[in-house]
């Protein structure tokens, strides 16, 4: 798969903190790109790396196959922190200006944002008279000026309400469908399982792993079952061949079976049971969280 940024060894340090250690990974054109990670884990300087705001120790990364330019630059739009629009002006003078420092699209451009971030009908109203949720999509529009390829958000939805979030998850999504490529920085677990494609997992500068979310997560098959006698399915299970361990869940009265990779049928658990005496009311193949895959990882 063609990647519109590729990272080479890339290593930084603050006097004797090393923020970035020798990271390497591709983003896929058109995919969601979470980079996920506990504060402090070099998510950000990584962000500033790629957007020329800070210089690798070592390394080296290439964007569209090229090494990063004004000209490639150009094809990107960034949202690093919130820009410091103009309170008392309307969303449409905060980007006229946003674009005129910029250099990046035209008036047509100003539309086409605020169209995209659903700001249209407060287009004329003060910047100091939205929530909190439309202050970050008119930053997000403000990325969008020039119909970039690739737009780079470090925590989209940082200190924005529940609503706040489901819009900017929305509007992630749509911009992807879009066919534009989305890197993404975030502590928050929840948001990377439910908008990205693709994850690179870091801790105190060191990637743990990176690929597709489907990839990260399934290194197991989880079966979950339940059954009037919970005890009686431990049993029946405990030298059942391909399972690796059992998990009891007292909260739902679950037991989940973990076996290696493809190795979960189905049918052949459910024949188990009924050849044991139990009569299963929740069969269920799950794919194990992001939370539990990141957990696993960063504990270590």
């Amino acid at each position: 798969m063609e990647s519109v940024l590729s990272l080479n060894a890339i290593s930084k340090s603050y006097g004797k903190i090393k923020a970035l250690n020798n990271v390497s990974y591709n983003v896929p054109k058109g995919s969601v790109f979470g980079i996920l990670g506990p504060n402090g884990s070099g998510k950000t300087t990584m962000l500033g790396i790629v957007l020329n705001a800070l210089q690798a120790d070592t390394g080296s990364f290439s964007w569209f196959g090229m090494p990063g330019s004004p000209a490639t630059r150009k094809r990107i739009g960034s949202l690093l922190e919130t820009p410091n629009f103009y309170h008392y002006l309307s969303a449409v003078d905060n980007l006229k200006i946003t674009q005129a420092i910029s250099q990046r699209g035209n008036e047509e451009d100003i539309h086409k944002a605020l169209e995209i971030v659903k700001l249209t009908e407060r287009k004329n109203t003060r910047f100091s008279t939205y929530s909190l949720g439309m202050k970050q999509r008119l930053a997000i529009g403000a990325a969008l000026l020039g119909n970039p390829e690739v737009i780079v958000f470090d925590e989209p939805t940082n200190g924005l309400d529940p609503v706040g979030i489901l819009e900017i998850r929305e509007l992630i999504k749509e911009l992807a469908q879009q066919g534009k490529t989305i890197i993404m920085a975030s502590h928050l677990l929840d948001e990377v399982e439910k908008v990205c494609t693709h994850v690179a997992i870091m801790k105190r500068g060191t990637l743990l792993t990176a690929g597709a979310v489907d990839e990260v997560l399934s290194n197991e098959d989880i079966v979950e079952i339940s059954a009037a006698n919970m005890d009686k399915m431990v049993e029946i299970f405990t030298n059942y061949t391909g399972v690796t361990h059992i998990k009891k869940q007292e909260s739902n009265n679950t037991i989940q079976l973990f076996l290696k990779l493809g190795e979960a049928n189905l049918e052949a658990v459910n024949k188990h049971c009924f050849d044991n005496g139990i009569v299963l009311n929740h069969l269920v193949l799950k794919k194990k969280s992001l939370e539990t895959k990141f957990f696993e990882l960063t504990n270590n």
